[in-house]
């Protein structure tokens, strides 16, 4: 039956491949259960977020598997529920009820813009050494994010970032970034024995770890109470109800108050802009490191890809959580062996079970994780030889796409430098026959997106 469905022998893998691909998704990217509810409940309920986070991830992830038959995974996403809480509810006043609905039309245009191949069209007219670029770019960025919860790389005034200090703060913090460099020597040597399931066996490792060092598990460290347990408790079980607070409240217009027409299209289409454009750049980075590409830089039946993560966007709002998206995350499941849409199933039964088992996956702590994202980067880094660096004009706006990925912290605007850079370099040199028609079009929608729109 599995194979009817998912045509495992096609995709050369088998089922015990997929479900572990599918298991390391979901521990990578299981964080998202910890930190939606806990941005979003600064103007919503909490436990509600939490339902439906799991449950818009589940959703998208189970239709993405059907329609697409894609390892790749989705989640409410991280940067649009902090613009959702803080910028448009908390600086611009909007209703969390206004904010929902604005994401749920959002939703609406992009399975109109699915269903007519629209965002396939754009897609396909991206060049093809930025869509290694975006693969680059994306390694880089998501490695940078393993670093940063691991605490690895930190804050600095001066330099906007620096590296942890051990001997200035050997606390559990500190302990729990040298944890996460042991983890990662100790993924990679994994690896490098070519041991099936390294990138689990690392997660797992690193999380002993930390359970023997007392960071996590039965007891931590608190210098303001002491010791405190964090056994996993279930006492409270499974509370179905706590999804009212935020169920269909999308369609609540008596909380709307005085909408300014206006400032309801400039939140809309920010959600849109962003989320149309990592869900593009996170599909071309994870698929191209899995080799999913054709011989022209297309995906094949990216047009179901697309229509989940669009479908699931809408389904999110209605049950109460910001923008659902592709997972970069879903890369780590991919660099395991993960090919099919079996993958995705994976990670969304676990999603739906961590409904159930929430005290146990919310455990995870951040510095077990950071090893398999930083592991990932290094895979994905391997798309750079692709690029033809003897053609400037080329290798020029690849870089710049590389390198705005992490330093501007945005899959998007990664794409939006290195396609604007792209147009620009080739037109004015001359080589205008590299570009398409959407190539120029996208170029001045990114051009005015700087002019009149900001996230």
């Amino acid at each position: 039956m599995l194979e009817k469905w998912f045509k495992l022998k096609e995709h050369k893998t088998d089922v015990k491949t997929e479900i572990l691909a599918g298991i390391t998704t979901f521990m990578t990217m299981a964080y998202i259960l910890a930190v939606n509810p806990n941005l979003l409940g600064t103007v919503m309920d909490n436990g509600a977020v939490f339902m439906a986070t799991a449950l818009s991830a589940a959703i998208g992830t189970i239709l993405m598997a059907l329609l697409a038959n894609y390892p790749f995974a989705l989640a409410p996403g991280m940067g649009l529920n902090a613009f959702f809480a803080f910028t448009v509810v908390g600086t611009m006043g909007f209703s969390w009820q206004l904010a929902l609905f604005a994401v749920f039309v959002e939703g609406i245009i992009f399975v109109i813009l699915s269903v007519t191949h629209i965002r396939e069209a754009i897609f396909n007219a991206i060049p093809m050494s930025l869509k290694h670029a975006v693969s680059v770019g994306i390694g880089l960025f998501i490695a940078f994010i393993g670093m940063q919860n691991a605490k690895l790389v930190v804050a600095n005034s001066s330099t906007l970032v620096t590296y942890q200090h051990f001997t200035e703060n050997f606390s559990s913090i500190g302990i729990g970034a040298l944890l996460a460099l042991i983890g990662t020597i100790i993924t990679a040597v994994l690896l490098v024995k070519k041991v099936k399931g390294g990138i689990l066996i690392g997660i797992l490792a690193t999380w002993i770890l930390g359970i023997i060092c007392e960071l996590v598990g039965l007891y931590v460290p608190d210098a303001a109470v002491g010791m405190y347990s964090v056994m996993p408790d279930f006492s409270k079980g499974l509370n179905l109800g706590a999804i009212g607070a935020t169920f269909g409240q999308a369609f609540n217009f008596g909380a709307f108050g005085d909408v300014n027409i206006l400032d309801f299209f400039v939140v809309m289409f920010s959600f849109l802009f962003v989320d149309m454009f990592d869900t593009l750049g996170t599909l071309i980075g994870v698929a191209s490191k899995a080799d999913m590409l054709d011989k022209d830089g297309k995906l094949p039946k990216i047009n179901g890809a697309l229509l989940a993560d669009a479908i699931a966007t809408s389904a999110g709002a209605i049950l109460g959580t910001s923008t659902t998206t592709t997972f970069v995350e879903s890369a780590s499941g991919v660099t395991e062996g993960g090919r099919t849409g079996l993958t995705a199933l994976t990670t969304a039964v676990l999603f739906l079970l961590s409904l159930l088992l929430s005290p146990i996956f919310l455990a995870i702590p951040s510095f077990a994780t950071a090893p398999a994202l930083i592991i990932v980067g290094f895979y994905m880094m391997a798309s750079v030889v692709k690029i033809d660096f003897d053609d400037m004009s080329e290798a020029i706006p690849s870089f710049l796409c590389i390198a705005a990925m992490p330093f501007m912290y945005s899959i998007s605007e990664g794409i939006s430098i290195g396609v604007i850079s792209y147009t620009l370099i080739n037109l004015i040199t001359g080589k205008r026959k590299k570009l398409t028609p959407l190539m120029y079009i996208l170029t001045v929608l990114f051009i005015l997106k700087y002019c009149f729109f900001s996230t």
